[in-house]
């Protein structure tokens, strides 16, 4: 099967019938090393409980993973409720710093993790405009829009919240790296690893409607969320995912940013 961005991936049943998931690069690919997925991968599982393949071998150009079952079914309330637990443990161990022990990516873009002790600061270079520089650098972005970001970055201590501790983030939790069997989670996959604050997180579920009220309502019986999340810091860290597919996909995601600068007022 295609997976994108120069990748191809498929399943193998080895001798010893194990059945593994492997993804290649194609040597003529600009595509990044697959490498740093494993890397991501066995991060996650070193320091977490968060259900992730296990990487048997990651090359620059081969990755190759324990397969995971799924049975193709819906995302449903109960599997929501099955990930706001995963997902509510994952984010409640501190963390010693913002930011990580390498850059990591997000998709096929590069995502810099310089270590930091305040998250707002963090987000505002290295995630919004970091990508929003890149996006106006290729083109993608109109230098309006990049000059309405910019003012917004000027002015995020007015919308955003500080952490009470960094938390380890999956950093890329749409419905297609969330893997499912029957009424649980069965894995999660292609993370964008990261420390910061799990609100961009939670964030990045409501974009593509991976998550809904049965998620949250979990969630935050074990992680209570700050006022404020839902009416407003969740559409403004969305911005960053948003940026993303700017670059990845076009101007078909230029109407999301504005709408959200416009809420907020800028």
């Amino acid at each position: 099967m295609a997976v994108g961005f120069g990748l191809t991936g498929l399943s193998a049943l080895l001798r010893d019938g194990r059945r593994v998931a492997i993804k290649a690069r194609a040597a003529s690919s600009a595509s990044p090393s697959l490498a740093l997925e494993g890397y991501m991968l066995g991060e996650l599982a070193r320091l977490s409980e968060l259900p992730v393949p296990r990487v048997y071998l990651a090359e620059p150009d081969l990755l190759v993973m324990a397969f995971i079952e799924t049975d193709g079914g819906p995302i449903t309330a109960a599997v929501e409720r099955d990930a706001a637990r995963l997902i509510a443990a994952l984010h409640a161990t501190p963390r010693d710093a913002i930011g990580y022990d390498r850059d990591t990516l997000i998709g096929p873009l590069s995502q810099p993790n310089p270590q930091a002790k305040r998250w707002i600061p963090f987000f505002r270079d290295h995630r919004l405009l970091f990508m929003a520089r890149a996006a106006r650098d290729e083109g993608r972005l109109p230098e309006g829009l990049y000059g309405r970001l910019e003012a917004l970055a000027g002015r995020l201590e007015a919308h955003l919240t500080e952490p009470p501790f960094p938390s380890l983030l999956h950093g890329d939790l749409w419905t297609g790296n969330v893997l499912v069997k029957g009424d649980r989670i069965a894995g999660f996959v292609d993370p964008a690893l990261y420390c910061g604050h799990p609100e961009i997180e939670l964030a990045f579920t409501t974009m593509f409607g991976t998550f809904g009220t049965a998620f949250f309502e979990a969630y935050e019986a074990l992680r209570p969320l700050e006022p404020g999340f839902h009416e407003v810091r969740r559409d403004l860290y969305n911005l960053y995912p948003t940026l993303v597919h700017v670059r990845l996909f076009g101007s078909s995601y230029l109407g999301g940013v504005e709408q959200t600068l416009t809420r907020l007022g800028h």
